[in-house]
């Protein structure tokens, strides 16, 4: 999965379910933060799999983020891809909120893959650093339910969907529909998020901002604030424009519980 990264559908063995559903329950408070001015920016990171321990974290992150009243939340992420359901459960935790979500694919190298490329567009502000890359979203299965061997169609017209099973065409074309619907919300090039589902194509940072993928590649994090000052967002159907001058950005580590988790329930 890491060399060829695609987003994983996976079906957990009823012993898993029990290990997770157990350490679920372990408590690990996280790191409170207080923020008395309104500037707080809170940093949270994905660095590997999606997965539902990265599910709880940024749920944790977000509520956190909440609480405090953070100005808004920056994503890091570094990901080969990931399972469907954790991949749809952040993005639903990404569209529900109130804060604005800045997801940024950092350092160099580093990149959005698959499940990766969903979370980028469904948040308010994409950006990745100068070396790093995103795409490579075709979807595939591990496990569970295969499609009939004699099903497969020889040639589709519009896709590229020939020699696929009629499972196989449901799940890309669900897929396809899910991206496109995330970058219409955003405004971004929802025409390149299908080639990524259906041809599996990736795009470089610079690449991306041309196409209107992504709205910014920034050096850094003090870039990325430089570059978001004054940037117009909507967010719950309201336009606000971004300060950065004074903000802190304060970051919240995973825990030894989210690690722990991170382990049992990676895909590979």
């Amino acid at each position: 999965m890491l060399s060829s990264p695609r987003t994983l559908k996976f079906w957990y063995s009823p012993l898993l379910l029990m290990v997770l559903c157990a350490f679920s329950l372990v408590t690990s408070p996280l790191v409170s933060f207080a923020s008395e001015d309104g500037n707080l920016v809170l940093a949270l990171d994905i660095d590997g799999t999606i997965n539902p321990a990265v599910v709880d974290y940024l749920d944790s992150g977000f509520t956190k983020a909440q609480d405090n009243g953070a100005y808004f939340i920056i994503v890091q992420m570094n990901t080969p891809g990931g399972l469907d359901t954790a991949m749809r459960d952040i993005i639903k935790t990404i569209l529900d909120s109130n804060i604005p979500v800045v997801t940024y694919v950092s350092p160099d190298g580093a990149r959005a893959a698959s499940a990766g490329t969903y979370i980028l567009y469904a948040s308010h502000i994409a950006a990745m650093a100068p070396a790093t890359n995103l795409g490579a979203a075709t979807p595939i299965q591990i496990g569970g339910l295969k499609g009939f061997e004699g099903d497969r169609v020889e040639q589709q017209e519009d896709d590229n969907l020939s020699g696929k099973t009629a499972l196989e065409r449901k799940i890309i074309n669900d897929a396809s529909a899910y991206i496109k619907a995330l970058a219409s919300k955003h405004g971004r090039n929802g025409d390149w998020a299908v080639k990524a589902v259906r041809e599996a194509v990736s795009l470089t940072a610079n690449e991306a901002l041309e196409l209107d993928v992504i709205n910014i590649v920034a050096e850094d994090v003090n870039d990325l604030l430089r570059q978001l000052n004054g940037r117009e967002i909507t967010i719950k159907g309201k336009t606000i424009w971004l300060a950065t001058e004074s903000v802190r950005v304060e970051s919240l580590e995973q825990s030894w519980r989210y690690k722990l988790l991170g382990v049992i329930s990676d895909p590979t």
